[in-house]
């Protein structure tokens, strides 16, 4: 079952993003991930402004294929360079619909 990493990022020091940018999207790519999006173009549509300065979505063939990258050692240096220059929020997600009612989802809970 596909899952989705879902990385919402506040950048407070730009230093680490060249270094991360030329090198992360291989070992994604190591895991079976693919880029849906990581865009800056951020439009906040109901409450709050987001300070978000962007929005990455992943897509990963399984939860433990998106574990497996989250947790990969050559990640782990990127990993702690966007952690030291940012706040941001790492969140997974599967392809489950929690009310059950959309037919091409699976019935989640």
């Amino acid at each position: 079952m596909p899952n989705y990493l879902i990385a919402q990022v506040k950048v407070n020091d730009d230093s680490w993003i060249p270094d991360y940018a030329a090198n992360v999207h291989d070992i994604v790519h190591r895991h079976g991930g693919k880029y849906l999006s990581r865009s800056g173009n951020i439009t906040t549509l109901e409450g709050p402004e987001s300070t978000l300065s962007l929005i990455a979505v992943i897509e990963f063939p399984s939860a433990n294929s998106l574990h497996a990258f989250v947790n990969d050692p050559d990640y782990a240096p990127y990993a702690k360079a966007r952690q030291d220059g940012t706040d941001s929020h790492f969140l997974a997600i599967d392809d489950t619909d929690v009310a059950g009612s959309i037919p091409y989802l699976t019935a989640g809970g």
